[in-house]
């Protein structure tokens, strides 16, 4: 029997890469810390920051927003309703529940009534569901922060995400993606500051956390995601991981001790103006959501 490495209760957690076993209460704390570090080194953002934390109604977010509020910093929470039909009715119950439990405000807003679900404008566009879904999530999260004096942005992309994410764009050699694989990505040029306090603690951690938390979400992965190229990258680091605890955390730190800073010095900044439509930062004229919209609205007149 594993005991615990603070107080030598018996333990309920192991964490293999840390080599580290801890009962519960002791393991909330050292996530909570963990969290706390990674916004210090990174130098996310500070006590007296108003926060806007974007919530999904899974472990990631809800966990990250657990942890904020822990740490003592103002966070609220932002809900996009994708329309995904019974997912989107679950993780929006899940969201406001705990926005209630933790006595922060939780802002929501539904894409049927800003532009169109999501189910709805995929028939109309040929991009895969996830890429349009992330291209509006963005641009909602960055115009309400900005319309509501909010001056941080902080979603819960995970170790594992982020990992994922660093393989597609080595195996690719995307330069230009590994250039802003960055755990802050900066205001500049309209955009809200962006950052990733998880970017260090793996999902299985997360998933821990809510569940020694008593948070209760939405388990069940988004119908449009089955079939991405993400899972399959995700999975074979998880093997990797198995057989060499760490590898996830280490191929991540090590991109951005080595090679991100080397990234930097080539770095050539594409030119943003205001759109003309709506006025958000947009590298042509008309953003791509305006473009979305546009494009929805001609299809609708042909039909």
């Amino acid at each position: 029997m594993r005991k615990c490495f603070k107080c030598s209760q018996k333990a309920q957690v192991y964490l293999p890469q840390h080599r580290l076993s801890l009962c519960k209460d002791h393991y909330l704390q050292w996530f909570d810390n963990r969290v706390e570090k990674t916004i210090k080194e990174f130098k996310m953002f500070k006590k007296e920051d108003k926060i806007l934390v974007a919530v999904s109604g899974g472990k990631d977010s809800l966990s990250l927003w657990k942890a904020l509020t822990n740490l003592g910093y103002q966070a609220d929470g932002f809900y996009i309703n994708l329309g995904i039909g019974e997912y989107s009715e679950k993780s929006e119950k899940l969201a406001t529940a705990f926005s209630e439990k933790i006595g922060r405000p939780l802002y929501k807003i539904s894409l049927k009534q800003e532009i169109m679900p999501i189910p709805e404008i995929k028939k109309h566009d040929s991009r895969p569901a996830c890429s349009v879904c992330g291209t509006v999530k963005r641009y909602y999260m960055n115009k309400f922060a900005k319309d509501n004096g909010y001056k941080i942005i902080a979603t819960g992309h995970n170790l594992d995400d982020e990992a994922a994410v660093l393989f597609s764009n080595t195996l690719n050699w995307s330069i230009e993606y590994l250039k802003r694989q960055y755990p802050v990505l900066p205001e500049e040029d309209g955009f809200i500051r962006k950052v990733k306090p998880l970017c260090k603690i793996s999902e299985k951690e997360s998933a821990m956390y809510a569940i020694l938390s008593g948070i209760e979400y939405i388990e069940e992965e988004c119908p449009f995601s089955e079939g991405a190229t993400s899972i399959d990258y995700k999975i074979f680091l998880s093997q990797l991981e198995e057989k060499s605890p760490g590898t996830k955390l280490r191929f991540y730190s090590e991109f951005l001790r080595k090679m991100y800073p080397i990234l930097q010095k080539s770095e050539e900044k594409p030119q943003l103006r205001p759109c003309k439509i709506c006025g958000e930062p947009s590298i042509n004229e008309i953003c791509s959501v305006c473009s979305l919209k546009l494009k929805l609205k001609k299809q609708e007149e042909k039909a």
